[in-house]
């Protein structure tokens, strides 16, 4: 009943505080209210994007294992002039990989080629990816298909001119009109197209099949230099059910070295990576992006925090006369400083919610607007919220303590 009734007073008093000193009030409240904002929209974008990213990564398949000319690495040394000697993964050594590796549930080559113009008629789509993949590609990507089907075995193995094509360049090469069984033209060949890629929309990593045509490797070699590191080419492998991502890199170092012929002193001439490797960089790239935004609206709070403090204490100068009323008639000093820490707090809350409420605006404009998905999560909230309670504990603490302990005989004088 106590807490109540010191609540209820705190509330009138800091409604009294905000009506009767509107400016002042704004002015504290807007310190209040840019940082939470600041230190909350910091935080929401950076958890979108970060939430994003981690998406597009795993979409790339946790259980792959990629076999490259160069490593991922996040940091550390990285001996780029070691790496630059490798040779790039071959088409020639897919067949010997698909022999030879008992931990792989698929294994698949893939080079590609960006930035190509595709043609339909008098229709045409810049900007395009042609990517050119052996026969396992599906078995390790797992895409889905709107329409149409993937290559036949015999198209793989033969080298047929067909394609398959992602729905942004379907929707603006065909316009509305079936794309199953047209031809397309892209660099300098004809090929035709056999199905569609389900729109996945766009990757954060650029990896989206929305504008990415694939075509049979053994097509693709006729106008694409494979064994180029122009191309990207690599392995993409897939580990049997069961089996871990160290169990398979063991099982693929073994091929490979075979296959590349090293003696058993020289080092690997090949590069085992995996999306947790990407995963463990993000990690340590978004624990320094919430270390800058902690900093950013650090600053911000303690300039509302001193703001509070201010009007705290001026609020305690003006109402000298009634603390010492209060005290005179058997008001405990524990009432006395309760009532000005819950009107600190009460205070900071108003801000944070005012924060809270523009960065709920900026994301539903964000969204709308820049075609970038950004949430404000529970978490963010509560954070929020939080922080305007503790800059309302620490902000009011002094002055509610200054209050409680004024003499009430003194303090009645002031008054007069």
């Amino acid at each position: 009943m106590v807490l109540l009734k010191i609540f209820r007073e705190s509330f009138r008093f800091a409604i009294q505080a905000l009506i009767g000193n509107r400016l002042r009030t704004f002015l504290s409240l807007l310190g209040v209210t840019i940082g939470i904002f600041a230190i909350v929209s910091v935080f929401a974008v950076v958890d979108s994007l970060e939430r994003n990213i981690r998406e597009s990564v795993e979409s790339l398949g946790d259980n792959v294992v990629f076999v490259n000319k160069w490593p991922w690495a996040m940091s550390g040394e990285y001996p780029w002039w070691k790496y630059y000697q490798r040779p790039v993964p071959s088409l020639q050594e897919l067949s010997v990989l698909e022999q030879r590796l008992e931990m792989a549930q698929a294994v698949a080559f893939v080079a590609g080629a960006g930035g190509k113009t595709v043609k339909y008629e008098s229709n045409d789509v810049e900007g395009a990816e042609i990517g050119a993949v052996s026969h396992g590609y599906q078995d390790v990507y797992g895409f889905e298909l709107s329409s149409g089907r993937y290559f036949s075995l015999l198209e793989s193995a033969s080298g047929k001119p067909v394609a398959i094509i992602g729905s942004n360049i379907s929707e603006e090469l065909f316009q509305g009109v079936d794309p199953l069984g047209k031809e397309i033209k892209f660099m300098g060949k004809r090929a035709k197209v056999i199905g569609v890629f389900e729109k996945v929309g766009e990757s954060i990593i650029g990896d989206s099949d929305d504008d990415k045509i694939i075509v049979p490797v053994k097509f693709a070699r006729n106008f694409m230099r494979l064994n180029r590191e122009s191309t990207s080419p690599k392995f993409l492998v897939k580990a049997q059910l069961g089996v871990s991502n160290a169990q398979l890199k063991g099982d693929l170092t073994r091929v490979m070295r075979s296959v590349r012929k090293l003696s058993p002193k020289a080092e690997d001439n090949f590069a085992l990576n995996e999306v947790s490797i990407l995963s463990k960089g993000i990690d340590s790239l978004f624990s320094v992006i919430d270390l800058a935004g902690i900093i950013i609206g650090g600053f911000s709070l303690l300039v509302g925090g001193f703001g509070i403090a201010n009007i705290m204490f001026v609020s305690v100068k003006e109402r000298t006369n009634i603390i010492g009323i209060q005290k005179a008639i058997g008001s405990k000093s524990y009432f006395i400083l309760l009532q000005f820490l819950f009107e600190a707090i009460l205070l900071c809350l108003t801000g944070g919610i005012l924060g809270l409420l523009l960065v709920y605006f900026g994301t539903i404009w964000v969204t709308n607007f820049i075609d970038f998905n950004v949430i404000l999560s529970i978490h963010n909230i509560i954070a929020g919220l939080f922080a305007s309670v503790i800059i309302g504990v620490v902000s009011g603490m002094l002055p509610a303590l200054s209050a409680s302990r004024l003499d009430p005989v003194e303090a009645i004088r002031s008054g007069q």
